[in-house]
Order: C-alpha cells, then sequence, then structure tokens
C-alpha cells in the first residue's frame, strides 16, 4: 500500500504532563488526573461548559483533539474533513463500574443518566466531532495493546478513499492507574513519514 503520508503533529497526556510535539506544556502537581485535565482546559482557555459534565476517558479524547487541531494553519476546509481513529485496551470500563455501582447502590435506586451516557468509549469522539463540526469518516478500535501497524494501515486507507483529507489517531487508555493519550494528526504534510515503527516510537517517547 503506497504510503505518501506524514505525521505532522503529535501529543501525550499522562499523569505525569502534557506535551506536544515533545515540548511539555505543563506538569502535573496533583494527584488528581481529573484536577490535571481542568488544568490543561484553562491552560488552552477552552469555552466548552460541557467538557465538565464528561467522564475521565472523554474528557481526555477531547483535549487531545483541541491540542492539535485548534492549529492555525488548518484550514476551516480540511478541518471539518478530519477524519478520527481512536482505539484503547479498556474500552470505557471506568465508567461502566460507576454505573454498575449506581445500579446496586441502596441509597440510590435509580442509575444516574449522567454516568450512563458515556458507557461506550467512542462517546469523547462523538464530542470532538461536534466541537469541530466534522463531517468524515470515525471508527473506535479495542486492542489489548496499542496497535501501530493497524492504525498506519487503516488510515491510509481512509486518506487514499478520500474518506478525509487527515486523520486524527489516539489512544486514549482510562483504567484505574493507568491514564495515557497519545495522538497524531496524520497529513500530506510534514517531515515526520508516516510509518509502522515512527507511529510506534512516537507512542513510547513519553
Amino acid at each position: 500500500m503506497k504510503n505518501d503520508y506524514h505525521i505532522s503533529d503529535f501529543c501525550h497526556i499522562t499523569t505525569e504532563e502534557v506535551s506536544v510535539h515533545g515540548t511539555v506544556l505543563l506538569k502535573n502537581e496533583t494527584t488528581n488526573f481529573d484536577a490535571f485535565l481542568k488544568k490543561i482546559y484553562q491552560l488552552k482557555d477552552l469555552k466548552y461548559p460541557k467538557f465538565f459534565k464528561m467522564d475521565s476517558l472523554s474528557k481526555l479524547t477531547f483535549l487531545g483533539a483541541e491540542l492539535l487541531l485548534k492549529n492555525n494553519e488548518i484550514t476551516p476546509e480540511v478541518l471539518k474533513e478530519t477524519a478520527l481513529v481512536f482505539s484503547n485496551k479498556s474500552s470505557s470500563l471506568e465508567t461502566d463500574r460507576k454505573h454498575q455501582k449506581s445500579i446496586h447502590s441502596k441509597s440510590d435506586f435509580y442509575p444516574s443518566p449522567a454516568v450512563f451516557v458515556y458507557t461506550l468509549p467512542n462517546i469523547g469522539m462523538g464530542e470532538v466531532a461536534i466541537r469541530h463540526q466534522l463531517q468524515t469518516e470515525n471508527a473506535f478500535f479495542v486492542f489489548e495493546q496499542f496497535q501501530a501497524e493497524f492504525l498506519q494501515k487503516y488510515t491510509v486507507s481512509l486518506l487514499q478513499e478520500k474518506k478525509g483529507k487527515q486523520v486524527l489517531c489516539g489512544w486514549t487508555e482510562v483504567d484505574g492507574d493507568t491514564r495515557h493519550g497519545f495522538f497524531y494528526l496524520v497529513t500530506q504534510h510534514g517531515t515526520t513519514p508516516h510509518t509502522k515503527q515512527n507511529i510506534q516510537n512516537l507512542y513510547t517517547q513519553r
């Protein structure tokens, strides 16, 4: 499969820090991941009140997209044709547990609709599409571990089939002590070739 595409930008969000293209933007001085995500939201001066209702997975997905898509070099026409390809290991398991706990709560018989709405891993991806008015393909995959080769091939197929002018890819894992967001943007421009090895290298660069 011919590959004339490049990784034009990437970022990581972990429990320790957030970085874009290898440059640290903010270090986490708290032990609360949601509090750190709020700090990132405030740092970027975002105006999206619904953010505060999201679960951790959706917040992580939303912020990763913001860090890469809020770029003045991306024209509105190209932005609207950004395809989304996300994946993780635990799906929405952490929120699923909260929902299950609310069902069995003796003090609160009715499960919380605010929790239930996030019991699918692609909800955060939907928030990104709404936020940026995306009109393209999107897919969420659950793997046992990060799959650079699959993501590389799937992304190239989307671009070659003209299902987007660029693709935002992400790994959004939120479960217990493991909280890591890795995002990268695939375009026709850039200095890093869009290869399996380069994707894997950037993923481990944290």
